[in-house]
């Protein structure tokens, strides 16, 4: 029996360990996509993120100045996207391509100027971290400990969920978003300014992707590594269309994946599975879920198509 609870535990620790990333770059992606830009370039604003973030932990040693430092970083590449989407009525899928390679490009660019031709930052010290909650106040290893002395933004994100839903359906800006998202053209009509709320949800999305990547280097991997992210901000977006475009839809989809992590790093610590197929339980699940719920997920009607504003 204290071998069952010890590892739900250990399960329930590498969810919460896993899901806020996923959480919030998912959350990002809602704001983007209800109000009809197709945003696919998380995984270059986690990317950024996370290396902005690690250096930031690096230099301030301060863990929640670097985890705002981290959101900035992948707001200003929402500010691009923005710009070329919005503004110049670009093709949002290639835009948001570009993106991907201009986060990872410039991640890795800036990490070889900086740290000696090395792709990797140091790693950080347990100061520039993160913050954990009730850290000492359980045993080492107890389910108390592996539950609840966790890094308090992995909570924190569930609260932000929560925010996320009451601007959506309980605001006035929200139902803005989500009527721009649908019909731009009749929202132009009766005042409603499109550009000026796409704007605010595609830096939003960015913001908060860059939190999600922040999340990583900042507490899961202790420093930024080119291969960081490795395919995150993808699950992100899957998890969106798999909630269907909607904050409290998205949460139940990160927590199935994080768990399905979770059900990864568990496995891994058994040599009678190979590794290599033990890393493919997330991305496995993330297709299977594609396939039988894509169809279902409604997506807003003027999603991916350009808003010209009439003269």
């Amino acid at each position: 029996m204290d071998v069952i609870i010890t590892n739900l535990g250990l399960l329930i620790n590498a969810t919460l360990i896993a899901t806020p990333p996923l959480l919030f770059a998912g959350l990002g992606s809602c704001f983007s996509e209800r109000s009809g830009v197709v945003n696919i370039g998380i995984e270059g604003m986690m990317t950024i993120g996370a290396f902005i973030g690690a250096v930031a932990g690096l230099y301030t040693g301060n863990g929640w100045i670097a985890f705002l430092c981290g959101g900035l970083a992948g707001a200003v590449l929402g500010i691009i996207h923005a710009i070329v989407c919005i503004s110049f009525h670009a093709d949002q899928t290639i835009a948001g391509t570009a993106i991907n390679f201009l986060g990872t490009g410039l991640a890795l660019f800036l990490c070889k100027a900086l740290f000696d031709n090395s792709s990797d930052t140091p790693a950080l010290d347990p100061a520039s971290k993160l913050p954990k909650i009730f850290e000492g106040v359980f045993k080492t290893g107890s389910f108390g400990s592996n539950v609840l002395n966790v890094y308090g933004v992995a909570y924190l994100v569930f609260v932000l969920a929560f925010v996320c839903w009451f601007v959506f359906y309980k605001t006035k800006f929200g139902a803005h978003l989500r009527a721009v998202g649908e019909h731009p053209e009749a929202c132009e009509s009766i005042g409603i300014d499109v550009y000026k709320v796409r704007y605010t949800c595609v830096i939003l999305s960015g913001f908060m992707a860059g939190l999600g990547g922040a999340f990583v280097t900042l507490a899961t991997i202790n420093q930024f590594r080119p291969n960081v992210i490795v395919g995150q901000g993808f699950i992100a977006i899957a998890a969106v269309i798999f909630g269907k475009f909607t904050p409290h839809g998205t949460t139940w989809a990160c927590l199935l994946f994080g768990l399905c992590t979770g059900i990864k790093t568990l496995a891994s610590m058994s040599n009678t599975v190979s590794p290599n197929l033990i890393s493919m339980i997330p991305y496995v699940v993330t297709i299977i879920a594609l396939i039988l719920f894509v169809g279902r997920a409604n997506a807003p009607a003027a999603n991916g198509k350009p808003f010209v504003k009439a003269r």
